[in-house]
């Protein structure tokens, strides 16, 4: 009896001394990555900590296509053309941009990690075909990485992205993230609104891509105070609005992002996204 005793424990030590580093890593690290690798905890930056880092520019886009016939000037406030395009991702790597994706904005600004000098995030809103087509296509010439915000609804539908394509960007290391199921407005959701808009959403984009998503931008950039606890509860840790100036109690869930109208010269571009972010 005392011999196997002694067989068991050496077989426990042995366990113990060979498991493998990413298994002690994995347990190390909370899901928010609040722990470093050693499992020490991070500084958490406060509110006004949070508030006087420099703004990150965000650049959003919706189509990216020739205009059409028709369609007046209120479509070009969403619409750039595809020679626009390659000329707009061209000049910001000539200015020397580096594209940045949400996980290293938050820990930028909640956890003071470093980012590049000159880093800029492009994102892209409902899930157009033409997004990965062209955008990605683009974006991978200057080894850009996007922002996909994917309304769940239109997923394999005509002239939108598929599972297959939302999950080949996530692979290539694109971030693919929450933007409701049918575009439905935030500011008027009822009870029920919170599982079909963000929760079912948030489930079946994660059994896509097979990873974590805890980014969502705003229908028509609205928010309100009541949506925050939603967010917070689900995981998730960033919030993108548009136009309007991040709020100044929830910095983190008003993130501002520039929408980019189809009018704009490259240089043109880059003159206002300094003005609205406040760049030098």
């Amino acid at each position: 009896m005392k011999n196997h005793w002694l067989i068991f424990i050496i077989i426990i030590l042995f366990s113990a001394c060979t498991s493998s580093p990413d298994q002690t890593k994995n347990k190390n690290n909370s899901y928010d990555k609040n722990t470093d690798d050693s499992g020490k905890q991070k500084p958490v930056a406060d509110l006004a900590t949070i508030l006087s880092k420099k703004e990150v520019p965000v650049l959003c886009y919706h189509h990216i296509r020739n205009f059409r016939a028709g369609e007046g000037e209120r479509m070009k406030g969403y619409e750039v053309t595809p020679a626009a395009f390659a000329d707009q991702m061209k000049a910001l790597s000539d200015s020397g941009y580096k594209t940045i994706l949400p996980d290293d904005l938050y820990e930028y600004l909640v956890h003071g990690a470093a980012l590049p000098p000159k880093p800029i995030m492009i994102t892209f809103d409902d899930n157009d075909k033409e997004q990965f087509t062209i955008g990605a296509t683009e974006m991978n010439k200057y080894e850009f990485k996007g922002v996909y915000f994917i309304m769940t609804i239109s997923i394999n539908r005509t002239r939108y992205m598929s599972e297959e394509q939302l999950k080949q960007l996530s692979d290539e290391g694109h971030a693919i993230e929450g933007h409701t199921w049918d575009h439905h407005m935030v500011t008027k959701y009822q009870s029920a609104d919170w599982d079909t808009q963000l929760v079912k959403p948030q489930k079946r984009l994660e059994a896509i891509i097979g990873k974590p998503v805890k980014y969502f931008a705003y229908p028509f950039g609205l928010w309100n105070r009541e949506a925050i606890p939603e967010f917070k509860s689900h995981g998730y840790k960033l919030a993108f609005i548009l136009s309007t100036k991040r709020d100044s109690t929830e910095p983190l869930y008003t993130i501002r992002r520039m929408i980019v109208p189809g009018q704009w010269t490259p240089q043109g571009m880059i003159k206002a996204m300094k003005t609205t972010f406040h760049l030098k």
